[in-house]
């Protein structure tokens, strides 16, 4: 019995120690990209949308674009920029909906903090973004669209009335299907479009195309 409370202990021991050293690793190399990804505010300075890019090349470029637009949402379809001497092509990146992070989701940047992130929380938002790069000579142009939208319901998640309820007027009320007494989408309502995730985009992008560590090892 002596032995294998020793044995415990050492175990217990070893795994504080494990432990330990590997949240010392996190705290030194993630501390970094743990900000990155819990940093929704808006940028403070207005960036203008479409936003001009400095000269690079076109394959560095386009990753940061698609590497940006990853952690936001899910990439659906993606059209490469190409920009030479013999050919130009926009680029183009277009995401599938997100249902919108509500203020206990942190982690997830598709909805900046703020009144995005509480309309979220008490209302069903979905957004997409498309983004497109365009070549302007040496140097691109990219546009940053984030379309909003509201979940459009017969009614409201606890109300009281029902649509199973008995009509008077005659009319044969029918079910159709098991949905049972759970609101149902009719649709979706356009709410415009998110300038607040499109300037935090933006902001992202050209901050790693204008690192000077990136644009050293890429010129």
């Amino acid at each position: 019995m002596l032995t294998t409370n020793r044995r415990l202990r050492f175990t217990c021991k070893t795994h504080s120690i494990v432990t330990g050293v590997l949240l010392c690793i996190v705290a030194s190399v993630g501390c970094g990209q743990l900000a990155y990804r819990l940093d929704r505010r808006p940028p403070e300075q207005f960036i203008p949308n479409p936003l001009e890019l400095p000269p690079l090349e076109d394959q560095f470029v386009w990753s940061q674009v698609v590497d940006t637009v990853d952690d936001y949402f899910r990439i659906s379809r993606e059209q490469p920029v190409q920009n030479s001497n013999n050919f130009l092509l926009d680029g183009r990146v277009e995401t599938s909906y997100r249902v919108g992070a509500s203020v206990m989701e942190p982690w997830r940047k598709d909805s900046t903090a703020g009144f995005e992130a509480l309309q979220s929380t008490l209302q069903s938002i979905r957004r997409k973004a498309t983004v497109t790069v365009r070549p302007r000579g040496a140097g691109y142009t990219i546009e940053v669209i984030v379309q909003k939208d509201l979940e459009d319901t017969d009614r409201t998640q606890y109300a009281t009335e029902t649509t199973a309820s008995r009509r008077h007027d005659g009319t044969v009320v029918r079910q159709v299907g098991g949905t049972g007494d759970s609101p149902q989408t009719l649709g979706w309502i356009s709410l415009g479009r998110d300038t607040s995730l499109e300037q935090r985009i933006l902001a992202d992008i050209f901050s790693r195309l204008t690192a000077k560590d990136a644009r050293r090892a890429h010129l």
